[in-house]
């Protein structure tokens, strides 16, 4: 069985403001956005709001129930609705930038990509000729990541 994907809202934000929304995909479709991330991208992103509605392979899905251990994390509403329902729907692929959040995504064993991730795999697919311009096209649209960090990932990929 295929992973189910859960999408978090900064990775839906950063995406569609960006104009790459269409990178999601590479990590399989349907993609899953719990109401909890709903809420926060229509909160935050007039951009990832119109995506909401208009991508019919992004399905709002009712959050997951609270876990404890989750909840003891002390993550964001939006972090923790996305590993409730992974949780909930295994196998299941988290997409999230959050650092604490993968921290604890890796305590539940739950899979993981990123935003960064996702760049990387389009170059590996030949989606893009090279990586470096999609990270910088990102990181203008709102991904923060350290150079170091860039760097090393544009390593895995021959840049």
């Amino acid at each position: 069985m295929a992973d189910q994907i859960v999408v978090n809202a900064s990775p839906l934000i950063v995406l569609a403001r960006a104009g790459r929304i269409d990178l999601l995909t590479l990590a399989g479709t349907p993609i899953h956005v719990p109401e909890s991330v709903s809420s926060e991208v229509r909160a935050h992103s007039d951009d990832a709001a119109r995506v909401l509605d208009n991508v019919g392979w992004l399905q709002t899905v009712a959050d997951a129930a609270m876990l404890p251990l989750v909840r003891g994390w002390d993550l964001g509403a939006g972090e923790s609705a996305v590993l409730e329902w992974a949780q909930a729907n295994r196998p299941a692929r988290a997409i999230i930038d959050d650092y604490a959040a993968r921290k604890l995504a890796s305590v539940l064993a739950v899979q993981v990509t990123g935003t960064l991730g996702l760049a990387l795999l389009a170059k590996r697919r030949g989606i893009v000729p090279l990586a470096r311009p999609l990270v910088t096209e990102l990181a203008r649209a709102g991904l923060y990541l350290s150079e170091p960090i860039v760097a090393s990932a544009l390593r895995l990929v021959g840049e």
